[in-house]
């Protein structure tokens, strides 16, 4: 079955992009339905099985809400969006932990932080004032989130785990340009691939 709702969401996510070119106020619908087989796919690997699965699981629940809000206009459904996502993260976080992380996570920090700062000088002068903190924070907890994957994949290899983790990171790239610096179509058409493949691979994961 992980197999059909891998199927399902990756029709899902062509619908998106299909809405996101000729469609724009139907947008809804097919990202709900590649969101909802992400989580689908964790529970057809067997993601309750485990700790490391359960923990897994809350986070891609928590990134379906966080789709959801996003998927309305304004900025409380935006703020919501973005405190589900950041919530998800720290749920991910929790679950390479319990994983296990490697003895020498601060190289992958460093190398998270040597990314993350010129990217905040880009992005942060861009952002509302009354934001700044959320984005801040968000940025923080993301960074921290593939620091911790792949550390946990030098302590026991999968590479779905940092990969997964490194394409979200870079689909909200996207989602922040899209949102405060260059809007475009190219940042969905880029963006949306990248998060959902992430999220795929992620959701296989979570099965061990």
């Amino acid at each position: 079955m992980a197999w059909v709702f891998t199927f399902v969401c990756i029709t899902g996510l062509g619908l998106l992009l299909h809405a996101e070119v000729r469609l724009p106020r139907q947008r809804r619908l097919p990202k709900m339905v590649a969101s909802t087989a992400f989580v689908a796919v964790a529970l057809a690997v067997g993601a309750l099985d485990s700790t490391f699965g359960k923990i897994m699981l809350v986070a891609l629940v928590l990134s379906w809400f966080g789709d959801l809000f996003l998927s309305y206009d304004g900025r409380t459904p935006f703020v919501a969006g973005l405190v589900s996502f950041l919530a998800g993260h720290i749920a991910y976080v929790f679950a390479f932990a319990n994983r296990g992380l490697g003895e020498q996570l601060y190289i992958p920090i460093l190398a998270v932080i040597v990314v993350a700062l010129p990217v905040a000088g880009w992005l942060l002068p861009t952002v509302p004032g009354e934001l700044k903190a959320h984005v801040i924070a968000y940025m923080t907890v993301i960074s921290v989130m593939v620091a911790t994957a792949v550390s946990t994949n030098a302590f026991s290899a999968d590479w779905r785990i940092p990969v997964g983790a490194i394409a979200f990171y870079l689909s909200d790239i996207g989602v922040a340009r899209e949102r405060f610096a260059r809007p475009g179509l190219v940042n969905r058409m880029v963006g949306l691939p990248l998060y959902f493949g992430g999220q795929l691979l992620l959701a296989w994961a979570s099965g061990g």
